[in-house]
């Protein structure tokens, strides 16, 4: 099993910056990508940044607000959110994807894993 404890959340004004983090601990052998999703009230859940492998992609909606970074030493990814609107209000959930050795010949298996989600409030 794999947990992930996020933090960072809360009410910042419009314009204004927060840093959300999120840290894993639990089985596994390396991770193969980060998440942030987002979900405001009365609507569906949506990506808002990755990091896989590499390469990182941004929703049209907070390309160059947003900048997702992990500290692979600690597990821990971050999303630092700066130049805030109302409607970035939302909970924030983190996503890992881990990777696991099963046995002895190296087979692998991989599996997602959900933050409970923090919850940001951009408003006066």
């Amino acid at each position: 099993q794999v947990q992930l404890v996020e933090s960072g959340g809360g009410l910042v004004q419009p314009g204004g910056s927060l840093r959300l983090s999120c840290a894993a601990s639990g089985r596994f052998d390396s991770i193969n990508s980060w998440a942030w999703y987002r979900q405001a009230p009365g609507k569906e859940r949506e990506l808002v940044t990755i990091s896989s492998f590499g390469s990182t992609n941004y929703a049209e909606t907070v390309k160059g607000r947003f900048t997702i970074s992990r500290d692979n030493a600690k597990n821990t990814v971050y999303l630092q959110m700066n130049a805030l609107k109302p409607e970035d209000t939302a909970f924030y959930y983190c996503r890992v994807e881990v990777r696991r050795v099963v046995n002895v010949e190296g087979a692998t298996t991989t599996r997602q894993y959900w933050g409970k989600g923090t919850l940001v409030t951009v408003s006066t």
